[in-house]
């Protein structure tokens, strides 16, 4: 496995250098030429290895700041700024993300265009490996059509006129994307990979990408055909152990590790391995001397239903007495996502000074004194919190789901009732596997008509509620056109709820009590279901022009 992750970043050197003109000009001294290295299976995978780095680590998750689920404290984060509105075409985070997707999707060109040059290696094995390739060159066209709308299509390695090239209108480049997993679909094993290749991408993720960008496109019986097919392999199952206390967090710490041969739901991951690649998303969740770096919203804590399937504002069980209250009562996913008190966590000193086991979660810290961990908004993450590295800087080993089969089933049942042939049994293979596996009470279509529930807006909290943190939330928003939540302002508890009246009383609060964390944010709906083309790419290409309202 070590073996595998060092050959992904030294192949990603080696692809990205023979982009260079200069490098493929040159003769080789003691180096491997581009002439001489596509010509063995040792190197073709150490080639597709390396575009493995193109697919997202930890930014996934913070990509869900995007949205209303989590906010970062530190007013100067880019995803902050992003979920704010206030921005601009000179940001340079709209141009780093512009830029590093290309630079991935060169690379994947470069592959393409060369791997056939391996005549030694079996045409089977050459289509797997670029079935991969076409896959991450779909998953960066994917991220870029969501943010830019119209795109440049490069599909060979550049060249100066390709630079110069005006975009493509955003149908032309979403059926390019949904083409290019077609294709890849067809090129690669249905069974995920294992052994020296565990992680590397199989039919399925294919698929599952399509279903996600059919979707976004409102596509749905493309997006519905292609969740079903996913589902129909027979290769992908839920992670389950059969504890539903505790079996969907598990998923997203080091128990639900691929190469640990429990997990058969994740379909995409960046793995990451000790001292190989790591990240530090549980200690920035939960850091033990500063502000946590993601503080979950009231808006989030406030969608998980009760355990009779209402919403908080109908259910006789709802009570909001006292902090504990808020976790009582509620769908299984909450606790399991959302940090409740008598919990473990990494964070050292609550906001409980009575509190003298600092390894267990009593009451939220509003005040900051070096000795543990401050929120926001009243709340903290659990949900990618492996504890026993919250201590340490950037060791993090958990693996990042980009793409799992619970995703999938959301897929399926979304587009499926926005068809209108959404049945109970639909339900049944989809959304109620979901809430099995937490021991959540059932989504049932008629008890939703009885209790006034509307079935839509019911499978977009299930969809929330499932892939919390899982970098989804935004592009949901943006696709449902419900920008308005974007310009809401980030609000967190009831102040009345901290146990030390005395840390939040210089706090802000709105009518009803409830901090306001962030007041200011706006959202044009002529202007930000787009970003804006960076303002460096419009210089160097004038063709390009600019997005609708950001002139």
């Amino acid at each position: 496995m070590k073996k595998q992750i060092t050959y992904m970043m030294l192949s990603l050197a080696l692809v990205a250098s023979s982009c260079k003109k200069d490098f493929l000009d040159r003769q080789p001294l003691d180096t491997i030429s581009d002439d001489t290295f596509w010509n063995t299976e040792e190197q073709l995978i150490l080639a597709v290895n390396g575009l493995y780095a193109n697919i997202k680590n930890s930014n996934t998750v913070a990509l869900d700041q995007m949205g209303d689920n989590s906010i970062n404290s530190s007013t100067g984060d880019s995803y902050r700024i992003f979920s704010s509105g206030n921005f601009g075409a000179d940001l340079a985070s709209v141009d780093a993300e512009w830029r590093s997707q290309y630079a991935g999707i060169r690379q994947c060109n470069v592959f393409l265009e060369k791997y056939n040059n391996a005549t030694s290696v079996s045409q089977e094995k050459r289509d797997q490996m670029a079935g991969e390739a076409k896959t991450i060159r779909a998953y960066m066209y994917m991220n870029l059509v969501c943010y830019f709308g119209d795109l440049p299509i490069v599909t060979k390695p550049l060249n100066i006129d390709e630079l110069y090239e005006p975009r493509k209108p955003r149908k032309e480049v979403i059926d390019f994307i949904i083409k290019e997993l077609d294709e890849a679909a067809a090129m690669m094993q249905a069974k995920p990979q294992t052994g020296a290749t565990l992680g590397r991408l199989s039919k399925g993720a294919a698929l599952a990408f399509k279903s996600r960008i059919a979707l976004f496109d409102s596509r749905w019986a493309e997006a519905e055909k292609a969740a079903k097919e996913v589902m129909d392999l027979g290769v992908y199952s839920l992670y389950s152990t059969g504890n539903p206390a505790v079996d969907y967090n598990n998923l997203f710490n080091y128990k639900g590790k691929l190469s640990n041969g429990a997990n058969k739901e994740t379909i995409v991951a960046r793995m990451n391995l000790t001292d190989v690649s790591m990240h530090n998303i549980s200690r920035e969740s939960q850091v033990p001397d500063q502000a946590s770096r993601y503080n979950p919203t009231k808006s989030l804590v406030d969608s998980y239903l009760c355990v009779d399937g209402l919403p908080i504002d109908r259910s006789p069980l709802y009570k909001e007495d006292s902090y504990a209250a808020l976790f009582e009562n509620r769908d299984p996913r909450m606790k399991q996502t959302i940090l409740a008190p008598g919990a473990a966590w990494g964070g050292r000193r609550d906001g409980n000074p009575a509190n003298t086991n600092a390894s267990i979660f009593t009451a939220p810290k509003f005040v900051s004194d070096k000795l543990g961990s401050v929120t926001i908004t009243g709340y903290y993450f659990t949900k990618y919190v492996e504890v026993s590295t919250v201590s340490q800087v950037s060791k993090d080993q958990n693996d990042i789901h980009v793409m799992r089969l619970g995703e999938v089933l959301l897929n399926y049942a979304e587009a499926k009732m926005e068809q209108g042939t959404l049945t109970q049994a639909d339900l049944d293979i989809s959304i109620n596997k979901l809430r099995d596996r937490v021991g959540m009470r059932h989504m049932v279509i008629a008890e939703l008509a009885q209790n006034g529930l509307d079935l839509r807006n019911e499978i977009r909290r299930e969809r929330r509620v499932e892939l919390a943190r899982e970098g989804q939330r935004w592009y949901d928003i943006i696709r449902w056109k419900q920008g308005a939540l974007l310009a809401a302002d980030v609000k967190g508890m009831k102040k009345s709820l901290a146990l030390v009246p005395a840390q939040v009383s210089n706090i802000a609060a709105d009518a009803d009590g409830y901090i306001i964390v962030m007041t200011g944010r706006q959202f044009d709906e002529n202007k930000h279901y787009l970003w804006p083309v960076p303002l460096n790419q419009i210089q160097r290409n004038p063709n390009l022009g600019q997005n609708p309202g950001w002139n």
